[in-house]
């Protein structure tokens, strides 16, 4: 019984020295003040950081405001792989949105996030360019 219990450690620590694992740039991204209707779309970089490829089955967001992209191929080892994901930006408020990204990754599910504040006045750079203009 000890042998087994032996042979039971060894195989986990072998299994999760050799697993696939992601290292991101950023977990949680924040849009900060924005405008209505402006550019919408945030990346997440991430890094294969273990031995084995990294692929990416599938991401859900917690809402339908939020609509991530996961990248198409297996991320090698040593290589980056990006996630996008793009915010409507029509609806004014703050927001803090999360992201599950499942993948053969040793963590299983990542949670990443998106967070800012959507207003609807306009920048002083654009109100002093439109007044500017005329």
């Amino acid at each position: 019984m000890k042998t087994f219990g032996t042979l039971l450690v060894v195989f986990f620590i072998s299994f999760s020295i050799n697993a696939q694992e992601f290292k991101f740039e950023e977990e949680t991204i924040n849009y900060g003040k924005i405008e209505k209707g402006s550019d919408k779309e945030r990346v997440f970089v991430f890094s294969n950081v273990g031995d084995e490829p990294i692929v990416i089955s599938r991401i859900q967001s917690s809402c339908g405001c939020t609509i991530p992209k996961k990248p198409e191929a297996p991320i090698m080892p040593g290589e980056k792989g990006e996630i996008k994901v793009s915010y409507d930006t029509n609806r004014i408020g703050g927001f803090s949105k999360s992201i599950t990204v499942f993948s053969n990754a040793k963590e299983g599910n990542k949670i990443i996030r998106i967070k800012g504040v959507v207003t609807k006045e306009l920048s002083l750079e654009k109100e002093k360019s439109i007044l500017t203009d005329i």
